[in-house]
């Protein structure tokens, strides 16, 4: 079976918050299994279809996809900040083949990637995300306008077809979600600054990050405490969404609009899209199976927060 798949929640409160502790071993006996997944998979390159938060995508210029030829990390949250291990030969090629099947993909000789593509391959890999080759894949899951999700389905379908009859073992991994409603602005009712910074934040000052950083915190803690003014979890959207991940009905993740989604699940529940490129990359190699699903609402890292497995049949 050369390909597989790996979709997991992100938190960059993971090391910055203080759920149950019962919580916190679920979460990392889903991690250990994750880890146990890929080390038994043993991939040869890692397709990592992932969002960003305002660290490397601006809205100067905000593609609704794009493959990084090269790509570093930002190091936001304290994490890893190197250059990353992209085969610039085969994203070149994988953009081509994109673009020839009717996608148009935005491609980066230098692209930033931030703790949501990231975290997955450092709790994988404990710490050591050069481990394996890595393609980083960018999909917009933060502002709007938002590709259709029909269009994100077929986006990744390219993508799986691309490596479909390709010899090295790939491993499809996506990033983010599931319902969220993290205090990040929204572009309409931001302010002046907060516009600006929407618009070309790059490379902020320490004091600014860690400022930025400090209010997600405290956001999270009030959250937690029932006393944040963010929506709600929406635990049984999220196990609908699983419940369509598990299916293999690809297709039926096309009924999922943005407004829907902003309504019900959060104005960050769009990192689901980096789910769905994924799935349908898998989905677009062969019939699949999920092998492992978690899944718990923790409003101390303000998610629906899961993980899932899968192999081809």
């Amino acid at each position: 079976m050369p390909q597989a798949l790996l979709c997991m929640s992100h938190s960059p409160l993971l090391d910055h918050a203080d759920p149950p502790e019962d919580v916190v071993q679920a979460v990392q006996d889903a991690f250990e299994h994750a880890r146990t997944f890929t080390r038994e998979f043993d991939p040869d390159i890692v397709v990592n279809f992932g969002p960003d938060h305002f660290n490397g995508f601006f809205y100067d210029l905000m593609p609704p996809f794009c493959i990084g030829y090269k790509a570093h990390r930002s190091g936001d949250y304290d994490s890893y900040a190197g250059e990353l291990d992209v085969p610039e030969a085969t994203a070149e090629d994988l953009a081509q083949f994109v673009m020839d099947r009717g996608i148009d993909v935005a491609i980066s000789r230098r692209m930033e990637v931030d703790h949501g593509a990231v975290q997955p391959m450092e709790i994988l890999h404990d710490g050591n995300v050069a481990a394996r080759p890595v393609l980083p894949i960018f999909v917009n899951s933060v502002a709007r306008p938002f590709a259709p999700m029909e269009r994100v389905r077929r986006f990744g379908a390219a993508v799986g077809e691309y490596f479909r009859d390709r010899d090295e073992r790939v491993l499809f991994i996506g990033s983010g979600g599931l319902s969220h409603d993290p205090p990040v602005p929204q572009y309409p009712t931001a302010t002046e600054a907060q516009r600006e910074f929407l618009t070309a934040g790059r490379h902020p000052t320490a004091e600014a990050r860690a400022a930025r950083q400090a209010n997600t915190m405290a956001t999270a803690r009030r959250f937690a405490a029932g006393e944040a003014d963010i929506m709600d979890l929406n635990p049984e959207w999220d196990r609908e969404f699983l419940a369509v991940c598990a299916s293999g009905r690809v297709t039926d993740f096309d009924r999922y609009t943005a407004d829907g989604m902003d309504a019900v699940a959060g104005h960050s529940s769009h990192e689901v899209r980096t789910w769905v490129a994924a799935y349908s990359a898998l989905r677009a190699c062969g019939d699949y199976r999920v092998t492992y699903e978690f899944y718990r609402p923790i409003k101390e890292y303000i998610a629906g927060f899961a993980v899932t497995t899968a192999h081809l049949r």
